[in-house]
């Protein structure tokens, strides 16, 4: 038979056909664990409960993110009653099956995908005296069956005064409940997503328009109900809710024009990431953008001025038109605090014009006011 190869990949996949062929123990260190060995350690321990299994690992919220294991990995130990150990700050990776082991380079997959082919190697295979040696510090069940079979006492004194190199205690489920709590609370990025951004992220930089403030069109105003109830229905009272469009949407004060020119820079220079990853400009493109920026901000400077000069005078239109819509319809059918008022009796148009301006004057907001924000 062919000498096995000094140097291999070890994959997720691949650790988990290793452990699949356990007989006597497994033992696996690393700062995390993925699933596909997690599943093959749970069916080992249900399958072949004669096995001793001991698994170490730094778990810890920064470990997930980085993406050298997964949290359901952890999870799927804990519900075959697999112990798993902390070993905080461990960054190294060692896989021992019975008489086998390996060191090996852990991946993080938030930098890159795990290896698949032993022409990128990322393991190297353990002599034999290295695996005992590694066992009895690293295994407590594996460290009891090597003094139990020591040939001579003075081995068996040899193994358990060997030094235990690492500090490890188990998982509690206050410890595990609270590094779940903060990956529930900010899911880490899908790790592929995460390496292709940062194949592309020297070419890249977000980017957010916006425009703010600028639509006055959209203001509203609710006419006071001294005023909707002219006319109306008892039965409606409540009901009924009318407001008014400060100024004409589609009129020179609006700020559609901006809002389009806006879009436009969006469509053209901003490309979207999909849902949830916002937009990007191209870092060569980037110099051309401020310049459309700069030019639609100077357009906004001028339309800021021409909204300046020129709101008060339409929110006055604005008013006086309806002044002139309720005066009829308060003309026929003047309200009573109307007539509470009124010093010459029955109310006449002036009297009822005044009474609706000052009603109005309550909910118009002042130019300034609207400028300012």
């Amino acid at each position: 038979m062919p000498e096995p190869s000094l140097f291999v990949a070890l994959s997720s996949r691949r650790i988990a056909e290793i452990i699949g062929q356990a007989t006597r123990h497994v033992c696996f260190a690393a700062p995390g664990i993925h699933d596909q060995p997690a599943e093959a350690l749970v069916n080992l321990a249900r399958n072949s409960p004669s096995v001793s299994i001991t698994v170490n690992l730094d778990f810890d919220e920064k470990t997930l993110r980085m993406g050298y294991g997964r949290l359901t990995a952890v999870e799927k130990l804990r519900q075959g009653n697999i112990q798993a150990s902390h070993f905080a700050g461990f960054r190294s990776s060692i896989l021992i099956v019975d008489d086998c082991g390996w060191v090996f380079t852990p991946t993080a997959l938030y930098l890159e995908s795990e290896p698949h082919s032993d022409e990128t190697p990322n393991a190297l295979r353990l002599a034999t005296a290295q695996v005992r040696e590694l066992l009895i510090r690293l295994s407590p069940a594996a460290r009891e069956e090597a003094i139990e079979k020591a040939v001579t006492p003075e081995e068996a004194a040899r193994i358990a005064a060997t030094p235990v190199d690492v500090s490890t205690q188990p998982i509690e489920s206050s410890h595990f409940n609270q590094v779940k709590e903060a990956i529930d609370l900010a899911p880490p990025v899908e790790f592929d997503v995460a390496r292709q951004v940062r194949v592309f992220e020297p070419y890249l930089q977000y980017v957010e328009l916006s425009l703010s403030g600028a639509a006055i069109q959209r203001h509203r105003v609710r006419i006071p109900k001294s005023i909707q109830r002219l006319g109306s229905a008892t039965d409606l009272e409540g009901r009924l809710q009318t407001t008014f469009d400060l100024i004409e949407k589609s009129g020179e004060l609006s700020s559609k024009g901006l809002e389009s020119d806006l879009n436009e820079l969006r469509k053209n220079f901003t490309p979207s990431l999909g849902k949830d990853h916002g937009r990007v400009v191209l870092k060569n493109a980037k110099p051309r953008l401020m310049e459309r920026i700069d030019e639609l901000r100077r357009k906004l400077e001028a339309h800021q001025a021409k909204v300046e000069k020129e709101l008060q005078k339409r929110l006055d239109d604005s008013k006086a038109q309806v002044v002139d819509y309720y005066l009829p319809i308060a003309r026929n059918k003047p309200p009573d605090a109307l007539f509470g008022q009124s010093l010459v009796g029955s109310p006449n148009d002036e009297n009822i014009r005044d009474w609706l301006e000052r009603e109005l004057d309550k909910v118009f907001p002042a130019a300034e006011d609207l400028v300012g924000k």
